[in-house]
């Protein structure tokens, strides 16, 4: 008897400390509605969009590209603050009437909670924008969230990821973050945790304790537990 349940225990599947999803373009469908304001607004002040614009719109805050905005085009339009506040408006008011779970989202999320992971939002979104996404999405699927406001730095600094391991009181090497573009991707490794990256717009390549997968359709625990099995055997 006893040596099977020494069997059993050793065979018993290994699963994340917690599973830390970032939201715009990985949960919801929000980074072509990010996009969308961000290039309306540009157009307002009379300052458009170019592609050597992505890097300062995906993934990042509104007062990040509002700065970016101001500083390379249009300074005399707008202070930006008044462009970080039109920016979120525009935004919220998007997510409000558009709001789109990625594939595979909800399922992975029930998963998790039948299996007793924890799942956390860490959004570069403002708080009101991640609130309106948790209850979209089952408030209860949760066990907490972070936005913009609740660290001093955003992504790419590590800060978000690490406020929301020291939050569920799991080492963030033993954590998953679920990412969808570079800035998020760089965050997360920065705090050592380990990332399946589903990439959303811009290519992310595979490394190690990277996994790039194209659609969360293809994720489950058992493929979630085996990062972390990948990652302690290295």
């Amino acid at each position: 008897m006893e040596k099977r349940t020494l069997e059993h225990r050793i065979a018993a599947p290994v699963i994340p400390a917690a599973v830390l999803f970032d939201m715009d373009g990985t949960l919801v469908d929000t980074e072509r509605l990010w996009g969308a304001a961000v290039e309306q607004v540009a157009n307002r002040i009379g300052r458009p969009l170019t592609d050597a614009d992505t890097p300062h719109v995906l993934g990042r805050p509104a007062a990040y590209t509002a700065a970016h905005l101001h500083r390379t085009g249009a300074p005399a339009a707008c202070d930006p603050g008044a462009l970080a506040s039109e920016l979120d408006a525009e935004f919220a008011a998007r997510v409000a009437r558009d709001l789109v779970p990625r594939p595979g989202v909800l399922r992975l999320l029930d998963e998790l909670a039948t299996a007793g992971v924890p799942a956390a939002i860490v959004s570069a979104s403002p708080r009101h924008v991640v609130d309106l996404v948790r209850t979209a999405l089952g408030a209860d699927r949760f066990t907490l969230t972070f936005a913009v406001e609740d660290t001093l730095r955003t992504k790419p600094a590590p800060d978000p990821y690490l406020a929301a391991a020291a939050a569920l009181g799991v080492d963030p090497h033993a954590c998953v973050v679920v990412e969808d573009t570079p800035t998020g991707v760089a965050s997360a490794e920065a705090a050592g945790c380990l990332v399946l990256a589903v990439p959303s717009t811009v290519p992310i390549r595979p490394a190690a304790n990277r996994t790039v997968l194209d659609s969360l359709e293809r994720a489950d625990l058992a493929l979630l537990g085996s990062l972390v099995t990948s990652a302690e055997r290295n």
